[in-house]
């Protein structure tokens, strides 16, 4: 299986409905989107993505032998923070458990370190997501913490983990 990133196509929005209307994938992300996710809500996403501020908004569809089968991206913060770079991304469950999240955050690392200033990107999982912690560690992230109590998903208090790259 060939594996990889690349701009987002608004024909990919099929793929991203799919995808996110799953609630096992939409437990372990931001709130926000919506459920239901219609095709109408995949193509804002996907114009939005494309038309994002390019020096500060880093946005992918993972494709695994060319096909969209998830999202990734990182998002420069501002003020002291100006050269990091949050991060978060999710693969379609069909496709869990294949590489596909460790080799997407791999690539899209290495892009970011290699075409912008940013020195430093994090992701912040929930703790309980033991999958994306392990996706982040094999993907050469450290553990640099547990934030207690750091968000509230689905009526619950979370708590997540800090995990960060440096650039070299």
């Amino acid at each position: 299986m060939n594996i990889g990133i690349r701009a987002w196509r608004i024909g990919d929005s099929q793929n991203l409905v799919k995808a996110l209307n799953n609630k096992k994938i939409l437990d372990n992300l931001r709130d926000g989107l919506p459920f239901p996710y219609t095709a109408s809500d995949a193509e804002s996403f996907i114009s939005l993505m494309l038309s994002s501020d390019r020096d500060k908004t880093y946005a992918w569809a993972i494709t695994a032998d060319g096909m969209a089968v998830g999202s990734i991206g990182a998002f420069r913060k501002d003020n002291v923070h100006r050269l990091t770079a949050e991060m978060g991304y999710y693969v379609a469950e069909d496709y869990w458990g294949k590489g596909i999240a460790t080799n997407a955050v791999k690539l899209a690392c290495m892009y970011i370190f290699d075409h912008t200033d940013i020195v430093r990107v994090f992701a912040e999982p929930y703790a309980v997501n033991v999958a994306s912690c392990r996706v982040l560690e094999k993907a050469g992230f450290t553990f640099e913490g547990t934030l207690r109590k750091n968000a509230v998903k689905n009526g619950h208090l979370m708590d997540m983990s800090m995990y960060a790259i440096i650039k070299g």
